[in-house]
């Protein structure tokens, strides 16, 4: 079996590169809305800081201001630039792991984002320098998929890729659909603009046309089993990967599995109608809860298992 340490990097490289991808859409789709002035640009930037754990306090009309400091503050935990600089730490640790074509795309993108140069980037084309950042995380998860054995360190990485994105996409539908909490949204550039957080605009609009409908978002998000960034996608990834990892760590190493399999079938057999009648807060928030019990039950299944648990009998 890997080494834990090992399996523990490659799981927060995972994470933290899909964090950072996801702040920096968000943070872009929240710059373009600007350029409507419209209500629905300021319902976009209220989405965006909530979907992110950030404050309003009057930041969805400073934009800018907004979108600057989650990408490059570096006393913000969840900033690109801090998401980024973990990523390469923990790549570093286990530099032997992982490609020479991986390695040099995450280290050219963190130089990119702490260089002396990087205030100036920002400042000429902040979408353009947003979308930079996209587009060579996308390069790096080429390098990662065609230049790595896919075997249990592949694995490890890709369960921290799919938490990750189930609980973002999770916290982005809370933010717009749990009408409980927050005033529904209705304007048509928002909810376009949430489409385009999630990267679903096109994908979505193949299987709907035209029809910006709050109700299809949410089940299209949620329950579609081919798009990638949909949390029923992603749950079936976990699930997946959980299961080879355990065949492959031996028996009596199933508890991850076992939350995995039971959220998957939550969504699997979840009905819109039934959401949307007890209200969809209820299941995003069960998403996320059961994705922190998986992510707690990783560590203790290949993580920090007893040592006895390691060697042979």
């Amino acid at each position: 079996m890997m080494l834990a340490r090992v399996a523990d990097s490659l799981y927060w490289i995972g994470r933290y590169i899909e964090r950072a991808e996801h702040v920096s859409r968000l943070s872009a789709v929240m710059l373009n809305a600007t350029l409507d002035h419209t209500q629905g640009a300021v319902q976009t930037g209220r989405i965006g800081l909530a979907a992110l754990g950030e404050p309003d306090s009057g930041r969805a009309n400073q934009t800018y201001e907004a979108a600057h400091d989650l990408a490059l503050d570096r006393t913000d935990s969840g900033s690109v630039v801090v998401s980024l600089a973990r990523a390469r730490e923990n790549a570093r640790q286990v530099r032997d792991q992982i490609s020479t074509e991986t390695w040099e795309r995450l280290n050219l993108l963190y130089l990119r984002t702490t260089g002396s140069a990087v205030e100036r980037a920002f400042d000429d084309d902040p979408p353009g320098f947003l979308n930079g950042i996209i587009a060579d995380l996308h390069l790096f998860k080429g390098a990662a998929d065609t230049t790595l054995s896919h075997g249990e360190g592949w694995r490890f990485l890709l369960l921290g890729v799919h938490i990750e994105r189930a609980q973002l996409i999770a916290r982005l539908l809370e933010v717009c659909f749990d009408v409980g909490k927050t005033p529904a949204v209705t304007e048509p550039i928002a909810l376009m603009s949430v489409l385009r957080m999630a990267c679903a605009l096109e994908p979505y609009l193949r299987v709907y046309t035209a029809d910006i409908n709050p109700r299809y978002i949410l089940e299209f998000l949620m329950f579609d089993e081919d798009f990638p960034r949909s949390i029923r996608f992603c749950t079936a990834r976990l699930q997946d990967l959980l299961s080879q990892l355990s065949r492959e760590a031996g028996a009596g190493r199933g508890d991850a599995l076992r939350l995995a399999g039971r959220l998957d079938a939550r969504l699997k057999y979840a009905d819109i109608e039934e959401v949307e009648a007890t209200g969809a807060g209820s299941l995003l928030a069960a998403v996320a809860a059961e994705c922190a019990a998986i992510h707690e039950a990783i560590y203790e299944t290949f993580v920090a298992y007893p040592l006895e648990l390691s060697l042979p009998a």
